[in-house]
């Protein structure tokens, strides 16, 4: 997403009633073990059913909030970890804070409180060359790939690590998903569509900071979805307050080979920025429900005459069933297709926050005391101090 970072963002409402909860521990190992048991389990049929989300309740942490000899902030995606019942939550840092890295966390809930939110450890991501992500800085003296990261999943089958970034159009770097081990180290980039190449002297293939935004493992585990935030260049314009969009989503099977592409229809912008004002509408991450839908998030951010900007937030379901598969269709102008359906399952800006932030992470969580599903939210504060890191929890209704 393009970074929200010109005006007063929000004039924030006091959080000490939030962030009164909240508990850092600092334990002794600077990298937290995150699966210790060889023997990891996965129900392989994993589906859930979605009616309406309910709202438990939020968590905030405090601004630029050291932990580890790192600035907390920018946290753009996260994942539940069934086996350890912990989190890990991804920032977009592109190393110019401290290096790239993920956090692991306790958030402690049920379907009535959503009481504290803890930090356990801190993992630093690496590089093929085993080295931490270079910022920009440092990438023009040594090399390597100056970091973008947006997304993070656990693989199912043994408990490891896929991340997304969203490369750079003027460095030349492409976009990628990677995974690595449960401490960061690398292990394997995932070959992907040569649709999704960067091309810096042409206007063809991603849009600068509008790749990569989502990843999710199917229902079996055997293969994996990735979500572009807007479309190609060759698939049409972005977004605007009169009409909306198409940006693809992919499944790839583990080794890389592309399974399927669809079509998203991205909403127009749902309301008018001020006069020469910034205003985006585009999926910041994706979720499997089951073998055949996932949850998106559309993330709307509308600027006003005074520089502050209005976050519109909405999470959709969609129907893979039906829509056309089009992994061979170069530009999708001009082209007949069926793109999926979707489903209105909860516009944000309905709940009543003082404050909706730029929410980017998404990801079920534990079962609630009463056997129903749980889901959580985080937003990614662009490390701007007037925005904030907001965690909100949910119960999942079923149908």
């Amino acid at each position: 997403m393009k970074k929200q970072k010109s005006g007063n963002y929000f004039k924030v409402l006091s959080i000490t009633a939030i962030s009164s909860f909240l508990a850092i521990s600092s334990p002794a190992n600077a990298a937290v073990q995150l699966f210790q048991d060889k023997h990891w389990k996965y129900n392989i049929k994993e589906t859930h059913s979605i009616g309406n989300l309910k709202m438990i309740g939020e968590q905030r942490i405090p601004f630029k909030r050291e932990f580890q000899g790192t600035v907390i902030g920018g946290l753009s995606g996260l994942a539940y970890n069934t086996k350890q019942s912990t989190w890990m939550m991804i920032s977009d840092d592109k190393s110019d804070n401290s290096p790239a890295r993920f956090y692991t966390a306790q958030l402690n809930y049920d379907n009535k409180n959503f009481d504290s939110v803890k930090l356990t450890g801190m993992n630093f991501l690496k590089q093929a060359n085993g080295k931490n992500y270079p910022n920009q800085t440092q990438y023009t003296v040594k090399g390597g790939e100056v970091p973008d990261f947006e997304s993070i999943r656990l693989d199912p089958k043994d408990g490891s690590v896929w991340y997304t970034s969203e490369g750079s159009r003027s460095l030349g770097l492409d976009p990628f998903v990677r995974h690595a081990t449960e401490e960061g180290e690398y292990l394997a980039t995932l070959p992907l569509a040569k649709q999704f190449n960067v091309i810096p002297e042409h206007e063809i293939g991603p849009r600068d900071n509008l790749t990569f935004e989502g990843i999710t493992f199917a229902n079996d585990g055997n293969s994996l979805w990735v979500s572009m935030e807007a479309p190609l260049y060759q698939d049409g314009p972005v977004p605007t307050t009169t009409n909306g969009a198409l940006s693809r989503i992919t499944q790839y099977d583990r080794k890389g080979k592309l399974l399927a592409q669809y079509a998203y229809p991205i909403d127009a912008i749902p309301a008018k920025p001020g006069p020469g004002k910034y205003a985006d509408n585009g999926v910041s991450e994706i979720l499997s429900v089951n073998k055949y839908k996932l949850l998106t998030i559309e993330r709307s951010g509308v600027q006003s005459m005074d520089g502050t900007f209005k976050n519109y937030i909405r999470i959709y379901e969609l129907d893979t069933r039906g829509a056309s598969d089009i992994s061979n269709i170069h530009s999708l102008q001009g082209h007949k297709f069926k793109p999926v359906k979707k489903r209105l399952i909860l516009d944000l800006t309905t709940l009543g926050l003082s404050v909706l932030d730029n929410i980017e992470g998404i990801s079920w969580g534990p079962k609630l005391p009463n056997g129903h599903d749980s889901l959580v939210l985080v937003s990614d504060d662009n490390f701007n101090r007037n925005q904030v890191t907001q965690l909100l929890a949910f119960e999942v209704l079923p149908k």
